[in-house]
């Protein structure tokens, strides 16, 4: 999929993928740090560093990526690269401005089904529509292909094994409980991203 991605880069895309960035960092400071409801992959080890060595995922999130964007970089276009460093960048810079106000929804510590489908949402709908145009919010798209081309395993197994891996790390500061709810969220953005990434026009 990735091989494939080609063409000028458009404003209007580039528009979409800050705009899709902002809204994954609301998100995440603001439903899946604040309920105990984390992430797979690189978003939630962001929520796994910030948590046992205090790093703010705005500094974890473009050093993971980067890492990751440069593991794969030789499988990736110089479309994707772009809207790619341009999403890392744009979340960054929004859950930097997040982290200067309150949580504004702090009653979803006591809420974390609602937590993990609100959580999903906001995480499908952003990265699926940053994906869409051609880039993604995190490294983990360029990660799993790049696993996926040195082991031969399908890219959706590859995600859903790195999703598990940071899940059961999360386990050192999560409560299982909230780890099933983890499960859900993570479950739920990857059919919405799907699905969005698959809609025609």
């Amino acid at each position: 999929m990735i091989r494939e991605i080609k063409g000028k880069i458009k404003v209007s895309s580039c528009i979409i993928v800050l705009i899709s960035s902002a809204v994954l960092a609301f998100g995440l400071y603001n439903i899946h740090s604040l309920s105990g409801v984390t992430e797979g992959g690189v978003l939630g080890l962001t929520l796994l560093l910030e948590h046992w060595l205090d790093i703010s995922p705005a500094v974890s999130g473009i050093i993971l990526n980067l890492i990751c964007y440069g593991i794969g970089w030789k499988l990736l276009g110089k479309k994707f690269i772009v809207y790619s460093f341009m999403a890392a960048a744009g979340f960054s810079i929004s859950y930097r401005i997040c982290e200067s106000f309150d949580p504004l929804f702090p009653q979803l510590a006591d809420m974390p089904l609602f937590a993990a489908l609100l959580g999903a949402v906001f995480v499908g709908v952003s990265a699926g529509l940053c994906v869409r145009v051609g880039g993604a919010p995190g490294g983990d798209d360029a990660l799993a292909m790049s696993i996926s081309e040195m082991t031969h395993l399908d890219i959706q197994w590859v995600y859903l094994l790195s999703d598990l891996i940071v899940l059961i790390l999360s386990l050192s500061y999560i409560p299982i409980q909230r780890i099933v709810y983890s499960l859900l969220t993570v479950t739920l953005s990857g059919q919405i991203i799907g699905l969005i990434q698959k809609r025609k026009d």
